[in-house]
């Protein structure tokens, strides 16, 4: 049953190594359990109402995506859409968080009209070749950012004058330092979680270099086994690896469309949109191409329909009580470890769901024990870099420029949105225009009236 509905075979893989891959993919997801309820109650809501939209959320869309596309790929609540959400939209700008889900709702039934038109198809059937590989190496670096920040291997020290300060806290936390405000730096390397971690990045690189299956998850358990051995992660008393979640505790169809709509929260809905739509499209032609999911024509078979369930996830997701649910980055951990079919993504959900009776197992997995299989995918997916061509400045700039922007500024998003805009320009000005696709040009001019109008 499983070969017929996954094709295992045809993508050269097995149960064992995608139930593996699945499991690998939670584990460096899991942090958003904890993460997404400490945002999106800064907006108001009730902690335990977003943890238990996140984990159905997640669950439900991740097991849609293996079945029906059967792609390797995970969804949840996206990070940097849900501090926009929180900070920005109902924070910063005094929205109800009701009426802020409601943004959302719409914005994913915008998805689903772009998707059933194949306008989303066309945007990534139209890229060129260059640009889906720069995405793929892009990813690659901004999940090895996350990594050696969640390791410590990496830290930003802030130094900030007076008028900074004053400005961030009476914005309670929420601000932009000047340029030289802030270091990026090695971490405390003598402090016991990095050294753990740098345990846990060398322990899996050994692992993988001796080809042994499941390296990624043995990795995270033997360092997470270590973190606790050596006390950094404390165990409480009386622990007990079950919990019963408080399903009366829900925020389950609270949105509020039609205040949406009344309060012409137009800027807003096509924000989420925008984001969205590229940081999608990032991430879904990223690791379907290192999961080996593009074809000889440079097309992803059933890319329509994935495009399709992560649309619908926009709108579950705020139906049940959560920010945008969009396709994780961190799915390219499951196919580090051999995922290649939508078992990877079916064995994630069921987790996820799972996880709401597991939470205190899930809070023993520190960032130490995450953070290795990260930065291991970093590497594994700078691969692509070879297929671009930097004997041609009009591909290797654009290339280049979608490859940085997506760790330096944070998100896959603008990253893709650079190689948009400087592609077709650099193609015109030497007189290659006609390589262009036509869509291409349209996102390009999308992008600019994007950053001109709605810039912040």
């Amino acid at each position: 049953m499983l070969e017929k509905l996954f094709s295992l075979n045809a993508r050269k893989t097995d149960v064992k190594t995608e139930v593996m891959a699945g499991i690998t993919t939670f584990m460096t997801m899991a942090y958003i359990l904890f993460v997404n309820p400490s945002i999106l109650s800064s907006a108001g809501m009730d902690k335990d109402a977003v943890l238990l939209a996140t984990a159905l959320g997640a669950g439900i869309v991740t097991i849609m995506m293996g079945v029906f596309v059967n792609y390797p790929i995970a969804l949840a609540p996206g990070m940097g859409l849900n501090a926009f959400y929180a900070f920005t939209v109902v924070i910063g700008m005094g929205v109800s968080w009701q009426i802020a889900l409601g943004a959302v709702f719409i914005s994913g039934l915008i998805f689903v009209l772009l998707t059933v038109t194949n306008v989303r198809q066309l945007l990534v059937e139209g890229m060129p070749s260059s640009l889906k590989h720069a995405i793929t190496v892009g990813i690659g670096l901004f999940i090895t950012i996350i990594g050696l920040k969640l390791s410590g291997i990496m830290s930003i020290r802030l130094s900030l004058i007076p008028p900074t300060l004053e400005k961030i806290v009476a914005a309670k936390g929420n601000g932009t330092p000047l340029s030289f405000e802030t270091i990026i730096e090695m971490g405390k390397l003598a402090h016991p979680e990095v050294l753990v971690a740098i345990f846990g990045l060398l322990f899996i690189g050994v692992l993988m270099a001796r080809n042994v299956k499941g390296s990624m998850l043995i990795g995270i358990v033997v360092t997470t086994i270590l973190a606790i051995a050596i006390g950094i992660v404390k165990v409480p008393a009386g622990f007990s690896p079950v919990a019963i979640p408080d399903f009366s505790k829900n925020a389950f169809f609270a949105l509020d469309i039609w205040g949406a709509l009344n309060m012409g929260l137009l800027t807003i809905i096509f924000t989420f949109t925008f984001v969205e739509l590229f940081d999608t499209m990032g991430t879904l032609v990223g690791t379907a191409t290192k999961a080996g999911l593009m074809d000889k024509k440079g097309k992803f078979p059933g890319i329509g329909k994935a495009m399709l369930v992560d649309a619908t996830g926009v709108s579950l997701g705020a139906l049940l009580g959560t920010s945008t649910i969009t396709a994780f980055v961190e799915s390219a951990a499951g196919v580090g470890a051999g995922g290649r079919t939508g078992l990877t993504a079916v064995v994630c959900g069921i987790l996820f769901l799972l996880s709401l009776f597991f939470i205190p197992i899930a809070g023993l997995i520190p960032d130490a024990a995450t953070a290795p299989a990260l930065i291991i995918v970093g590497a594994l997916m700078m691969e692509s870099v070879r297929h671009i061509d930097f004997g041609d400045f009009t591909e290797s700039l654009p290339a280049f420029l979608t490859i940085i922007m997506m760790p330096f500024t944070y998100s896959i998003a603008n990253g893709v949105s650079a190689g948009l805009v400087v592609y077709p320009l650099l193609k015109l000005i030497s007189g290659r225009g006609r390589e262009v696709h036509w869509i291409v040009y349209v996102l390009a001019v999308l992008v600019v009236l994007r950053f001109a109008f709605l810039s912040e």
